[in-house]
Parts: structure tokens; C-alpha cells; sequence
């Protein structure tokens, strides 16, 4: 197995003066040791980055020069599928072929950005229409300059691929900062980068433990950006230190999604999507419909169905057959569900399916599929983030009910809604309080499509041409035309 005890540092591998282990959480067993930064590595990746922004070797670039790098990182990236992949079972615990998933959808990215990267050569200026014809103006779009990118642990090599992407394709040179449970792909990615020969500094991949070094890399007066995914909590910190420096920042936190189920949906259906709306990833999925509110008309018979599924589902070790629920990240996550979990039960909230260890798993952080039904508005259980296999569902009579309902939460990343009256789900879509928002299905994302939430599920979009506005800065040029003299105080 490639050491992980090292940082990559302005395109070269440097030695770590300390290391911590990252736990397989299917078999709570150290599978590596990960370099740990300190102060010092936090101030070499800077400058590293700083000198190769300010040198212009990457933001002077063409567009189709930097999206010729983009295009080679996705081509190794499929290269190297099949590694990439085990490291992800082994570092988070998702199945095999969800983590396959995941590269692929990584590798995409890249390409994705890539060609958004050859548009910037000709969509980099806009000319701007105006009112005296002495003036001429035009609109510049340029990077934002050094960007951190800090990512959670769910989906480790995509998320970094969120960032990572469209910061190099707007020019910017980048420091990325993996969460500490999930360090091994994103390491991977620099032995990408220095294959393809990235230049030098332009990514620089820092390890370690994020209450160490985020405060470093959020409150650097070098680092002009500021990308991170994860908890609100930690969100509302990261908020907190830019705001000094007026720091530009980019925030996708949490989520409580909603998914409502209309009378008229094919029960099979409805199953089916509310299970890989919170089942897929072990439910550790920030935009996951973890609440699903069911018409009273469809209510036993699909949490019936529901039940019968949900118990069917295969858990294990993501390397082994079919299994389609793995762990749960590491031992701290799974106290947290279990706590949850028995405080419902304790509260009488009505449990029908799971909420317990598999009986034939003793190691690893397993949680069966949990089901809670006919849970108040009011409890936990319906309104904050558990990051697990657990669904809260409540039945509703009206259509404006299950509106309400969706929209009464702090959060506002995302929402679903099922029904065969493709007016009224257009009705409803329109209606929740959501960044993305599914119809008669539930998590399906594309890197075309803009990704962020409303309220204290974050700030600015990923994804798209919005994510890579977020790499950009936008400025206006205008030029004085005429050989007429102003005259304002010369006569």
C-alpha cells in the first residue's frame, strides 16, 4: 500500500512530523497512518500556493491549457477506479459499488469543469451596454486567487472533486484539507496531480486534524476562499473567523430533508425511493429525505411495505456481496445514532423496524435500517440532522399540511415530493423552501445542476457554472473613449 504519512506540498511528497490512524469502520482495525499537519506544514502549503497564484503559472494559463490538466487528473482518476474504490470502502465503509459509484461521478467532475474551463477563453469578458457612447465597458470574470477547500468524510474523493474542479478550471490554485476519517483518496489525488504534472503549488493536499489546523487555513490572510462542506456547527464558526477579513466564502451544511408522498403513488415506487433516500451511504448524506411525510389514505400499508424492505437489506463489510448498508464512519458516529436512537424509544416515539446492532456483526460501526413512525413535529427525531439510517414519517391530510410541515425547519437543503399529478408536484416543488428539490425521486444528483440549500443549510452554489462562479471574482473595466476633454474642472 502508497505511504499516507506525507503531505504534497508545492508538487513534491513531505515528510510529517506526526501521524495519526485512520480505522477501518467495518472492522475498527488501523489500516494507515496519516500525516497530522502542524502549524508549520499549514504555513509551507500557503505560501506554496500563494507563489504559484501570484506567479501566474496557472491563472495565466488558457482555459483549454488548464482543462487539458482536468482532463488527464479524470482520465487517471478511471485509470486507478478499481484502487480508488477499495480505499473508500476501507476508509469510510460504503459498499463497493456505491464507492464506484463515486469515482466515476468524481471523474466526470473533472471533465465537466474542463469544458467549462475552454468557455472561459471566449466568456471571460462581457461587454456592457452603455448609456453615453464616450464610455466603453466590459465585465471580467477572474480567479478568486487561493482557495482552501475543507471536505467532509461521507463522500470523500467526490466532494474534494467539488471543489477541487472548478477552482483549478477558474484559475485558482487550491489547498485541500480532508476530513481526518476519510484522508486516503484525497492523498491519492495528489500522486494524481503530480503524474498528470500539475504545476507546481497549484494543489497542495494538507492532512490532519481540523480542529488543529481549520482555524489556521480559515483565518489566513493569504487564502482569499474559502469552500467547505460539513457540519453547521463548524459552518457557523468558519462564518464567524472570515467575517474579520471579509473573507470570501462558500458554506453547503446541513440538512433535515422532507419527502412527501401523495395519495396516488405507486406504493413500490414510493419504497423504493424513500429507502435510497436515507439507506444509501448509511443515511450519512446531508441532503438525505430523513423525514418523509405520507398521506393518511397510504400510511399503514406503505409503512408496511416499508418495513418488510427495509428488512431485507444486506448488511456488512462493503467488500462482501449484495451488501447494500454499511458501517457508519467511526465510533463517535455511532454513538451519536444510537443515542438518538434510544432517547426516540425512551420518548415512545412509535419504532417500527431496526434501531439496533445486526446480530451477527460484533465489530464494526453497523446500525440496522430504523424506522420511526407517527413522530411529533416537535421531537428531535423530526427535526435535527442525525447523519444515520434513521427515517422519521408522519402522515398528513392536505397538501397545504404537508407544505408546512416541509417547510418548518431550520434547514432548507433539500425536498421531495411524490405524486402521479405532475401538476401538483410542479405546485409543491415550487412551494418548498429548498435548494434542490426532487420530483418523484429522491437524491439523484448531477454535476450540471446547481447544488445548495436555503437558510442554515449553507451559502452560494456548488455544481454547474455556479460552482465555478464560485472561484471567480468579477470585475469592471471601463475606459474613457473620447478626445473631448471632461471639463469638470478644467474649462
Amino acid at each position: 500500500m502508497n505511504r499516507y504519512d506525507q503531505f504534497f506540498i508545492n508538487g513534491q511528497w513531505v515528510d510529517s512530523k506526526k501521524n495519526f490512524a485512520s480505522i477501518d469502520p467495518s472492522t475498527e482495525i488501523e489500516i494507515a497512518q496519516i500525516a497530522s499537519a502542524t502549524a508549520a506544514d499549514v504555513e509551507l502549503a500557503v505560501q506554496a500556493a500563494r507563489q504559484a497564484f501570484d506567479s501566474g503559472i496557472w491563472s495565466d494559463l488558457s482555459g483549454q491549457k488548464r482543462a487539458d490538466y482536468l482532463h488527464a487528473i479524470a482520465n487517471e482518476i478511471r485509470e486507478n477506479i478499481e484502487l480508488l474504490s477499495r480505499l473508500e470502502v476501507q476508509d469510510n465503509g460504503k459498499p463497493y459499488a456505491e464507492a464506484e459509484w463515486d469515482i466515476n461521478d468524481a471523474a466526470d467532475c473533472f471533465d465537466f469543469y474542463a469544458n467549462l474551463a475552454k468557455n472561459l477563453d471566449h466568456n471571460t469578458e462581457q461587454v456592457i451596454p452603455l448609456p453615453d457612447a464616450r464610455f466603453s465597458s466590459v465585465a471580467r470574470k477572474e480567479p478568486v486567487g487561493v482557495a482552501c477547500a475543507i471536505i467532509p468524510w461521507n463522500y470523500p474523493l467526490l466532494m474534494a472533486a467539488w471543489k477541487v474542479a472548478p477552482a483549478l478550471a477558474a484559475g485558482c490554485t487550491l489547498i485541500l484539507k480532508p476530513a481526518e476519517a476519510t484522508s486516503l483518496t484525497a492523498i491519492e489525488l495528489g500522486r494524481i496531480a503530480e503524474k498528470v504534472q500539475l504545476p507546481a503549488g497549484v494543489l497542495n493536499i494538507l492532512t490532519g486534524i481540523g480542529s488543529d489546523i481549520g482555524p489556521m487555513l480559515t483565518e489566513h490572510p493569504m487564502i482569499d476562499k474559502i469552500a467547505f462542506t460539513g457540519s453547521v456547527p463548524v459552518g457557523k464558526h468558519i462564518m464567524q473567523s472570515a467575517a474579520y477579513q471579509v473573507k470570501n466564502i462558500s458554506l453547503e451544511l446541513g440538512g433535515k430533508s422532507s419527502f412527501i408522498v401523495f395519495e396516488d403513488s405507486d406504493i413500490e415506487a414510493a419504497v423504493e425511493w424513500i429507502m435510497f433516500g436515507i439507506f444509501w451511504n448509511q443515511g450519512q448524506v446531508c441532503s438525505a429525505t430523513s423525514r418523509v411525510l405520507i398521506h393518511a389514505d397510504l400510511y399503514e400499508p406503505l409503512l408496511n411495505r416499508l418495513k418488510t424492505e427495509a428488512q431485507k437489506i444486506k448488511i456488512g463489510n462493503g467488500f462482501e456481496t449484495e451488501v447494500k448498508l454499511g458501517p457508519l464512519i467511526n465510533q463517535k458516529q455511532y454513538q451519536h445514532v444510537c443515542t438518538t436512537i434510544q432517547n426516540g424509544i425512551n420518548d415512545g416515539i412509535r419504532l417500527v423496524s431496526g434501531g439496533k446492532r445486526p446480530p451477527h456483526l460484533a465489530t464494526g460501526y453497523y446500525i440496522e435500517p430504523t424506522i420511526f413512525a407517527d413522530v411529533p413535529e416537535d421531537h428531535p427525531l423530526w427535526n435535527e440532522e442525525i447523519f444515520g439510517p434513521v427515517v422519521s414519517i408522519r402522515s398528513f391530510q392536505t397538501e397545504a399540511e404537508a407544505i408546512s410541515s416541509a417547510n418548518n425547519s431550520i434547514f432548507g437543503l433539500a425536498a421531495a415530493v411524490m405524486s402521479q399529478n405532475s401538476e401538483r408536484c410542479n405546485r409543491v416543488a415550487r412551494a418548498l423552501r429548498a435548494g434542490i428539490v426532487w420530483i418523484n425521486c429522491s437524491q439523484p444528483t448531477f454535476c450540471q445542476a446547481p447544488w445548495g440549500g436555503y437558510k442554515q443549510s449553507g451559502i452560494g452554489r456548488e455544481l454547474g457554472e455556479w460552482g465555478l462562479d464560485n472561484y471567480l471574482e468579477v470585475k469592471q473595466i471601463t475606459t474613457y473613449n473620447s478626445s473631448e476633454p471632461w471639463g469638470w474642472y478644467l474649462k
